[in-house]
Parts: structure tokens; C-alpha cells; sequence
């Protein structure tokens, strides 16, 4: 099985470089020709786009052009809520995606297929309390990252935190990203995080003038 798990961007030009070793950074939720752009010159590891249509961040239809001007150091990842296994690739085929972010109840298999086609697989997993870990089992070996967000009601993440106390529960061999409601002032606690899983973060709420469209001058302030 293919390994897909990268190594963080070297660009000396980005400001998520600086005072960073090893930590990955997702921004996710764009959907702006100009926005990812700009987006891009900051040469985050990841950029999301969410390809659910109850999500006020839905991406389509994306500018085929913009995309391909996206270096190819950002890994593009498209994210999906209880997709069929034929849409998604036909989205990831359209767009020439890299990865793609499971936000639903997708089950192992769906995982496994996905990464068995070359592509970057993030599942992400709903955190209220420590057992909540233990689903991730069945998914070790089947996905390059976790993602663990904020437990609420809809999919897509609620953008508010969730104790990052009980991520020492963790266990599990999967390295995951941490997501829900970080904001530019995290930067310091992220730095406090030392469990030996912890891969990187997901940016999007926190960071956005409005639904979909980011601030980049709040970005640059994000230097963990």
C-alpha cells in the first residue's frame, strides 16, 4: 500500500516556516479564484476544498485554471460527506486533486480504495471525549492522516474547540491534524502539543472574512 504522508514545504518565503518544525498546516474551505491565489503564495502543505453541497464553503465549480497555477508543493484535497466512491473520483479526476478529506461515516474500505489509487486519504473523526478514539482503530493502515475535529450536530465542523487535553488518549499509529476553531492566538498552545502523532493543523473558520473566503493578512499572523 502506498505511503502518502509528506514532508512539510521547505519555501523559505512562507510565514508558516517560521518558529515550525515538522508541523504540517491545511487551509480548508476555499472557493475563491483570487483568494486561493493569494492563498497560495503563504505555500501552505494543504489546501481544502469542500465539495459538500450543505456546506456554505461548497467549492463548485472550481476554476480549472486557478488550480493548475497552485504549486505543486500544495497538496490539493478535496473533502466529502458520505460520497459515492465514483463521484468522488470523478471530482479528484476533474480537478486533479491530490487527496481527499472524509468528513462523513465512511467506512475502511472506502479508505483503503482511495489510498490504493495514489491518493492522499484524511479521515476525519467527530472529538467530544476521550473514547471517541477508539473508532480510529479499524482505520490505521487504511489512511495517511486523521482528522480530529469538534463533535456538533452537522458535518463540516462547528469551529469551536474541543479539550486538546485528551488528545494524550490518542493511541493510535495514525498521525492526525488537529482542526476546530483554531485561531491566529493558538499558535503558542499548538506549540505546547507534543504527542509524537501530531501531524499538523487544519486552518478555515477562525481565518475568514466571510464563508469561503480567507484573510490572508490573518494567516500570516499564524506562525506555530
Amino acid at each position: 500500500m502506498k505511503n502518502n504522508i509528506i514532508e512539510t514545504n521547505v519555501t523559505s518565503s512562507s510565514p508558516f516556516r517560521q518558529g515550525r518544525e515538522g508541523l504540517l498546516v491545511k487551509i480548508c474551505g476555499m472557493k475563491y479564484s483570487e483568494n486561493i491565489r493569494a492563498v497560495a503564495t503563504l505555500h501552505p502543505d494543504f489546501m481544502g476544498f469542500i465539495f459538500y453541497p450543505k456546506s456554505p464553503r461548497y467549492a463548485e465549480p472550481l476554476d480549472l485554471k486557478t488550480l493548475e497555477e497552485i504549486p505543486l508543493t500544495i497538496k490539493k484535497i478535496g473533502v466529502f460527506v458520505n460520497e459515492d466512491l465514483e463521484n468522488i473520483l470523478t471530482i479528484v479526476f476533474k480537478y486533479k486533486l491530490d487527496g481527499v478529506q472524509l468528513h462523513g461515516t465512511e467506512l475502511v474500505e472506502m479508505c483503503s480504495k482511495l489510498r490504493d489509487a495514489g491518493l492522499i486519504v484524511i479521515k476525519a473523526f467527530p472529538v467530544a471525549e476521550a473514547y471517541n478514539f477508539k473508532v480510529t482503530k479499524a482505520y490505521d493502515g487504511a489512511c495517511d492522516y486523521f482528522l480530529f475535529d469538534t463533535k456538533a450536530d452537522t458535518y463540516g465542523g462547528s469551529g469551536a474547540k474541543f479539550s486538546w487535553t485528551i488528545l494524550s488518549e490518542y493511541k493510535g499509529e495514525t498521525p492526525f491534524l488537529l482542526s476546530g476553531g483554531i485561531a491566529a492566538d493558538d499558535a503558542e498552545a499548538i506549540l505546547k502539543i507534543k504527542h509524537p502523532k501530531f501531524a499538523g493543523v487544519d486552518l478555515n473558520s477562525k481565518f475568514e472574512i466571510s464563508p469561503g473566503l480567507k484573510d490572508v493578512e490573518l494567516l500570516k499572523k499564524f506562525s506555530p
